[in-house]
């Protein structure tokens, strides 16, 4: 059996022999793989009612348990690999001092294992997964039939419970996978993991490495650039990680369920034909519909993704310049890395479809570094003060027109200074109670203020 749910493993895959009095059942079903399911249910229903958190949207202690299960052991990262991250940000901050106006954001650094990785981020993945969660369960309750509650009756929290278990075993399977792939804190475009804390994962670091044929020393330091140049963002624009937030919780308000949806593909169910039943979960038999609102909600997300991603990539470019020989290559690859989407996407995919990707990138990399040429690093990055100053999706697509537009508006704000710097200039003595009266008593006759 594969892909099974909850992130269950039957076992004996690894024995095409069996085991005597394990084989195959009627039909072919092996109920063996049958016992182990039940099995490994009971546990972690037994371990989700100790660790007393199974209440909630998300089962977070399932997810972090299912999570670290499926990860390789391993030792904390050693004191060697501390040192190298640190040295390597360090450097990294140095590059970034000429390239963005903005201060360093990163007060420690260190490095993680999967595992560490893991916990250290899960009071992010908390923030970002619970308003959809919530939202799901409670538009599938408000979605029941008056008549179905009342019946439902005790059984609504029991629903509860188990969706958050099925939360929790959909996200520690993400988790797992994404925890071997990233490579720093800040793969998903913003900083998972303590505030102020640059992150490296230097295992995921020498395997991605290899695979381009790069020494370890250039990759190491490359990522370094980057981690820090996402600290510095966040950190300088305070309302940004919020806003991450806000338009995910804007997504979550939109779900709806379409229960005549439901009705029809139940109808199409063969209670005694598996196949029909997995048919009709294929079609999204119990997935939310993607409203107006969601769609609205996502298409802002992306496009500020994109801009995150494209202020990074413009910077570090900066940063680096010819210092690593092969800066270029690790460029592209990591471009293509974040636009075409990769486990961080799969994970809140799985997640109810939402997916922290920037379509948009080298658009927004173009865009970032026309305008620096027209206004320079410090306006350049200056747009970041106010989320109204940031280039719309709409910007994207024409990136001069915007610098244009820029240029313009900039014009029209410093003519409409030295407007105003002549009208206070002129002396209006009459206007001015406090000016002194004239010496022979002619109130029309002052004399001159000092300069």
């Amino acid at each position: 059996m594969t892909n099974l749910p909850f992130g269950f493993s039957p076992s004996g895959d690894d024995d095409p022999e069996g085991k005597p009095g394990q084989g195959p059942g009627p039909g072919g079903f092996d109920l063996g793989q049958l016992g182990s399911m039940l099995s490994q249910l009971g546990q972690m229903m037994s371990q989700a009612n100790d660790s007393g958190a199974s209440s909630g949207p998300v089962n977070y202690d399932l997810a972090r348990r299912l999570a670290t299960s499926q990860v390789p052991a391993s030792h904390p990262a050693s004191s060697v690999d501390v040192n190298k991250v640190a040295e390597a940000i360090k450097l990294a901050e140095v590059w970034l001092d000429g390239a963005t106006a903005l201060p360093a954001g990163a007060r420690t650094s260190t490095a993680w294992t999967p595992r560490q990785w893991i916990d250290a981020t899960m009071p992010m993945w908390e923030k970002l997964c619970s308003p959809i969660a919530e939202q799901v369960s409670r538009a599938w309750v408000d979605g029941l039939p008056e008549q179905a509650k009342a019946q439902a009756g005790p059984l609504l929290a029991m629903m509860g419970s188990m969706g958050g278990m099925a939360f929790g075993s959909q996200l520690g399977q993400g988790l797992a996978q994404l925890a071997t792939e990233v490579l720093t804190s800040t793969d998903v475009g913003i900083p998972l993991g303590p505030d102020g804390t640059a992150a490296l994962l230097p295992r995921s670091i020498a395997e991605f490495g290899s695979g381009l044929n790069l020494p370890e020393d250039q990759v190491r330091l490359y990522l370094a650039v980057r981690e820090a140049a996402h600290h510095r963002l966040y950190a300088g624009t305070p309302w940004l990680r919020d806003r991450v937030i806000s338009l995910i919780n804007d997504y979550a308000k939109a779900i709806s369920v379409d229960f005549s949806a439901v009705e029809q593909l139940a109808s199409s169910i063969d209670p005694n034909d598996p196949a029909s039943i997995e048919a009709a979960l294929g079609q999204g038999m119990f997935e939310p519909t993607v409203t107006p609102g969601q769609q609205a909600a996502m298409a802002e997300l992306e496009t500020l993704l994109a801009l995150v991603e494209g202020w990074v990539d413009t910077v570090v470019a900066e940063a680096v310049g010819e210092r690593l020989p092969g800066a270029g290559a690790l460029r592209e690859t990591l471009r293509r890395r974040r636009a075409t989407g990769g486990p961080a996407e799969q994970t809140f995919a799985t997640l109810i479809g939402l997916e922290l990707r920037p379509r948009r990138l080298r658009a927004a990399a173009e865009l970032w570094n026309a305008v620096g040429e027209s206004r320079g690093t410090d306006g350049r990055d200056a747009l970041w003060a106010d989320p109204g100053l940031l280039p719309s999706g709409t910007d994207l697509d024409d990136p001069k027109g915007f610098v244009e537009r820029d240029k313009q508006f900039t014009e029209l704000l410093a003519g409409l200074d030295d407007i105003e710097t002549q009208l206070l200039g002129k002396p209006d003595d009459s206007a001015d109670p406090s000016a002194p009266a004239a010496e022979d008593g002619n109130p029309d006759e002052q004399p001159p203020r000092p300069v």
